[in-house]
């Protein structure tokens, strides 16, 4: 039984219903209760808060075209959130460059890879150090240690290869433990 805190909230059902006649006052509903989340989910892909509102108002204008496709095969602020990604990817593949990328197979290790404790570190000192990253990096790596998807699906949604993933994600880490290193003893 789903407990709501405002009850002048729609549920999930009524309020997809609503956007898809279009209704207004549902579609502000819908974006004022999803676009704090989307929004750290499209500044985790982008440099700067501008471009990430700029991705959230586009992923946002997707999900009012798109309402009518959706039949809670899944909740909804999955879907919301994979348009959200989707749209993400998009801006940054009109942006991004993969040159610098090397194969995983080149990449040798020197010992073993140092586990950095995240503990004690904010969430915006965290997400600054990941923002920071080259955008190869920063992309392979939200879409692996945060969205969960795997190396063969990353290269299918950037139209890169496997091993060109492994290698960003290899150097995205590298990078973040040696920031996270180098914070730590400050």
């Amino acid at each position: 039984m789903r407990l709501d805190l405002e009850p002048y909230m729609l549920e999930d059902q009524t309020l997809v219903g609503r956007c898809q006649n279009n209704d207004r006052l549902a579609q502000r509903q819908l974006y004022e209760q999803y676009a704090g989340k989307m929004f750290a989910v499209c500044l985790r892909y982008t440099k700067n808060a501008d471009d990430a509102q700029d991705v959230m108002q586009d992923g946002f204008v997707k999900i009012f075209d798109k309402i009518n496709t959706f039949r809670f095969e899944c909740p909804l602020e999955s879907w919301i959130r994979t348009v959200m990604v989707n749209t993400a990817l998009s801006f940054l593949r009109k942006s991004l460059k993969w040159r610098n990328s090397i194969d995983i197979e080149a990449v040798t290790e020197n010992g073993t890879e140092t586990d950095v404790i995240l503990s004690g570190f904010e969430y915006e000192t965290l997400l600054g150090f990941i923002r920071e990253l080259p955008a190869g990096c920063q992309t392979v790596f939200n879409l692996c240690a945060i969205e969960g998807f795997q190396h063969r699906e990353i290269a299918q949604m950037l139209g890169i290869s496997e091993g060109t993933s492994k290698s960003q994600y290899h150097r995205a880490k590298q990078l973040l433990q040696d920031k996270l290193l180098i914070e730590r003893h400050r």
